[in-house]
């Protein structure tokens, strides 16, 4: 994999590059290479991260060049003014073909734990979702955020007795060969930090049967 095959767009202000499942946003405790640190070298630039994904979780992610430009996207996510699209692949589909979840988190060691209630030191998460495709063992949902919680769409949906492929921290049963889970962060929506334009940007998903079957009979 080249690393000028993970970017979207680049412009002065910011990079949009498409997080390959595995390998980390930024720094963690392994040590192995992270996107930032990959596509600083890359643009030869320090980068700033705007948002970050989950290691097994594959799709968009938006840096910064600049201070300036940071502070500007993260003003953004803050007075939720960025749209987030999120494609998942799930083996029991949800009862209706499309909703909204609302629960309550709370952060147990590295997972959270789901209220259907307000509960102490709990975060309200919402989402919306709907069903796109079948296929015969597996169902394509579209996924819109409300909110940013914290492993929210990976434990709202486990609650709802539809966990992700191949998340077993989450309920499902098998792990993915690769470590990675059918979660793809395909779109996102945002105000250009300098002109102010309004800009979407895709994020293919991954060179994955599954995915594919499923995107190819969905279009």
């Amino acid at each position: 994999m080249q690393i000028s095959e993970l970017i979207i767009f680049q412009s002065h202000q910011f990079v949009v590059a498409n997080k390959p499942a595995g390998v980390p946003t930024q720094p963690d405790q392994t040590g192995d290479k992270s996107l930032v640190d990959l596509l600083s070298i890359y643009c030869k630039s320090d980068l700033y991260v705007i948002h970050r994904l989950d290691r097994p979780v594959s799709g968009i992610v938006l840096l910064a060049k600049s201070k300036k430009a940071a502070a500007d996207l993260n003003r953004q996510f803050q007075d939720k003014k960025v749209e987030k699209t999120y494609l998942a692949v799930v083996k029991e589909a949800p009862e209706a073909p499309e909703g909204t979840l609302t629960h309550y988190l709370k952060k147990q060691g590295k997972q959270e734990k789901v209220f259907s209630e307000p509960a102490p030191g709990a975060l309200e998460a919402t989402l919306s979702y709907t069903c796109l495709n079948n296929s015969d063992n597996y169902t394509l949902l579209k996924i819109v955020p409300a909110t940013g919680r914290f492993h929210q769409i990976r434990a709202q949906l486990s609650a709802i007795g539809s966990p992700i492929k191949g998340d077993v921290k989450y309920g499902f049963r098998r792990g993915n060969a690769d470590r990675s889970i059918h979660l793809h962060a395909q779109q996102l929506t945002f105000y250009h930090p300098v002109t102010h334009h309004k800009l979407t940007f895709e994020a293919p998903v991954p060179e994955d049967n599954l995915w594919k079957a499923l995107m190819v009979s969905e279009g």
